[in-house]
């Protein structure tokens, strides 16, 4: 029996489970560079994506779509939804809510690859400053769950207009505000979920030993981050292939010459002699969504719908 998982229950996970089933994956020997790379097909009023992967014991499949026009009509800019199969015998075992495994798992990754990192942070100062770029399910979503594993002081909103603070910030400034520059140099994380082409973070203003968590670009021509900060930074990415073929924010500072290839740092990297990323420079988290993702919190999700740690359905 296909098992179907709605918003509510694919939420149920939880952010702090998320990002265990994310670093357990990763613990266990998942190479995010031998996954299967997403399918991007062109439409007529946007984009459609395909994105496979199999790990552990199981097959997965997301099908997304990628509407901008959607925005201005009141309806969701991305929808999707997620097929779950056994490995074994290929039966379909869960069909989830791709939207809410999306929201879910984006910021996990985020904060499973520089968990460590944030803690040192909160360890030094207490609590942490936040800084988000976006005012959508991403922003409320890496509150959340840098929120559920280290302290959090204080959250700013940054968007285009600013407007009144959701429930889940301090407050709520526009871009051209004259007092963002300040909040961006006093913090200790930058998160950027946009859907702006051109940067969105004066690279000059962020702080040595912060991090920025940038998830608003899938593609080579459009970025959140400039070359500025891609150059100071030490720059994670969940894969070596991935981030070169489609994170705009590094795409752009190769071209312009402010990062190379070679320096970009993998979660493989950070296993052995260098274990920890420079203290002393920004650490960017650069992630494009991959379909492991996906599929290690689908599993996750799926495990505690039926209240078993290997049932199948």
């Amino acid at each position: 029996m296909t098992v179907t998982l709605d918003e509510k229950d694919v939420l149920a996970l939880g952010p702090v489970a998320a990002v265990a089933a994310v670093r357990e994956a990763l613990a266990g020997g998942l190479d995010p560079d031998g996954d299967v790379p997403r399918a991007v097909v062109p439409l007529a009023h946007g984009q459609g994506l395909l994105m496979p992967s199999e790990y552990g014991g199981w097959y997965g499949v997301k099908v997304a779509t990628v509407a901008p026009g959607n925005a201005a009509r009141g309806l969701r800019r991305i929808n999707a939804t997620y097929l779950l199969h056994d490995s074994a015998t290929l039966r379909p075992a869960a069909l989830l809510d791709g939207v809410a495994l999306t929201t879910l798992r984006t910021p996990a990754v985020s904060v499973a690859l520089c968990l460590e990192r944030l803690r040192a942070l909160a360890d030094g100062c207490g609590a942490l400053r936040l800084v988000v770029y976006g005012a959508g399910p991403q922003g409320e979503g890496h509150v959340a769950t840098v929120r559920a594993h280290v302290p959090v002081a204080d959250v700013t909103v940054v968007t285009r207009r600013g407007g009144p603070s959701p429930g889940w910030a301090d407050r709520h400034v526009a871009a051209d505000d004259g007092g963002v520059a300040a909040l961006v140099r006093r913090a200790e994380v930058v998160v950027t979920a946009t859907s702006a082409r051109p940067p969105v973070v004066d690279g000059r203003l962020v702080r040595d030993g912060a991090v920025v968590l940038a998830v608003g670009s899938h593609e080579p021509a459009v970025r959140e981050l400039d070359s500025v900060l891609m150059g100071r930074a030490t720059v994670l990415v969940e894969s070596r292939a991935t981030a070169l073929r489609e994170a705009g924010d590094v795409v752009m500072a190769i071209r312009e010459g402010t990062l190379a290839p070679d320096a970009l740092v993998t979660p493989a990297d950070l296993t052995g002699a260098r274990a920890a990323a420079p203290a002393d420079r920004p650490l960017v988290v650069k992630t494009c969504g991959m379909g492991w993702q996906d599929l290690v919190v689908a599993v996750a999700a799926y495990r505690r719908k039926e209240g078993t740690r290997g049932g199948r359905g």
